[in-house]
């Protein structure tokens, strides 16, 4: 009688090598689709250097020592006293629920209307910057912006600016600086006759474009050469029909074509005014009153970070040289918010609050020239820099 296990045998093997390659397949298929959605998803939900970053700034550092002890006892001696391990269930809860103990606004944001305003994150904090001083972005009511309501104005002084000499350095006619404005309308509280109310600080002639223009000056006295559109934004609105909340849409086709008309154009900088009260926007440096700055990043684009650099080098130059004047670097994205403010078309571009509601053309002249003098340093010495590298 013959003995059938051999043939037993090749079948079992085969049967196992099928099973395997199928798993193989579908492994492998699986492994393309993870990757595939994760390679997929919007950028503010990828896996980046920040979101390591972000998880890695909520671990005490002295926890880093505990962790190297448990892998090498030489660093015993060295680790802190009453240093524990860091919760890994609460860090779990936290990323799960995107609740943290220690923040209330994480457990109020979603629940209390209009306590998004607060859901920035502060990535450089100036002096007097706390959550509760962070820049207020909200919508004027409809009937502000209609120009028969509003009133008679206060004219501001004198608000020209001139340079003392022939800068040391010029851009040699080619304009380098575009300045333009989002929320066009946006004016002060002290220049507007009868109103009283910060969300009826909004005008169609005395607003935000006459900083700009102030800065214009300060700018191309410092041998920059700039660019200025006032476009208001409010009457393009209108008449595409739009409402107020589409702002960033109309100025980004602003921004659009002055990027593919003029390629001298590096530096591109949205002009803007706060709603918070004069303790907030008010800085006295030398005995005379400012209006403070305050640099705002839309985290939600692939190159946020390069935004977020330079705003924090101007941020740096003016604590060095006007200690005070800025409020500091505000990181904003989420729903309540545009999250991008046209700075995904850039990495040279900037949104910066000149001031709040109640502060006055002589205080934010004063902040232009601080700010164009600040920019120039930046400037000149970034120039210095390419051009050594470009000899090389």
């Amino acid at each position: 009688m013959k003995e059938n296990k051999p043939s037993n045998l090749f079948l079992i093997n085969l049967s196992t090598i099928i099973k395997g390659t199928l798993l193989f397949t579908i492994s492998l298929l699986s492994l393309f689709s993870i990757v595939g959605m994760l390679t997929s998803l919007a950028y503010n939900y990828r896996i980046s250097s920040d979101s390591l970053n972000e998880a890695a700034e909520h671990v005490p550092g002295g926890a880093l020592y505990y962790l190297y002890e448990m892998e090498s006892k030489v660093f015993s001696q060295y680790t802190p006293d009453q240093v524990d391990m860091p919760s890994l269930g609460e860090m779990a809860f936290r990323y799960a629920t995107n609740v943290r103990f220690k923040d209330p606004r994480s457990f109020l944001g979603k629940e209390v209307p209009g306590f998004s305003i607060y859901d920035g994150e502060i990535l450089v904090a100036g002096e007097g910057t706390n959550y509760t001083t962070m820049p207020i972005e909200s919508e004027p009511p409809p009937e502000v912006l209609n120009k028969e309501n509003e009133g008679d104005v206060r004219p501001a002084k004198d608000t020209t600016i001139e340079g003392d000499s022939p800068p040391s350095f010029t851009t040699d006619g080619r304009e380098r600086v575009f300045l333009y404005f989002t929320h066009t309308r946006e004016s002060y509280l002290p220049h507007l006759q009868g109103v009283s109310s910060p969300d009826s600080a909004h005008h169609s002639e005395l607003n935000v474009t006459k900083v700009g223009e102030m800065v214009k000056q300060a700018l191309e006295a410092k041998g920059i050469g700039t660019a200025i559109d006032k476009t208001d934004i409010v009457a393009k609105l209108d008449a595409a029909g739009q409402g107020y909340n589409q702002s960033y849409q109309a100025s980004r086709d602003i921004m659009v074509s002055a990027q593919e008309n003029n390629s001298d154009l590096q530096y591109f900088i949205d002009i803007h005014r706060d709603s918070q009260r004069k303790d907030v926007t008010t800085a006295t440096i030398n005995g005379k009153s400012y209006a403070k700055v305050a640099f705002v990043v839309g985290g939600e684009h692939a190159n946020y970070e390069k935004n977020a650099k330079l705003a924090t080098e101007l941020h740096n130059l003016l604590e060095k040289e006007y200690k005070g004047l800025s409020r500091g670097v505000i990181l904003k994205q989420g729903k309540s918010t545009n999250g991008r403010f046209n700075q995904d078309l850039s990495e040279k571009a900037l949104l910066i609050e000149f001031g709040g509601v109640d502060n006055s053309f002589e205080e934010l002249k004063r902040t232009s020239e601080a700010f164009a003098e600040t920019f120039a340093d930046y400037y000149w010495q970034a120039e210095k820099v390419q051009g050594e590298k470009s000899g090389d």
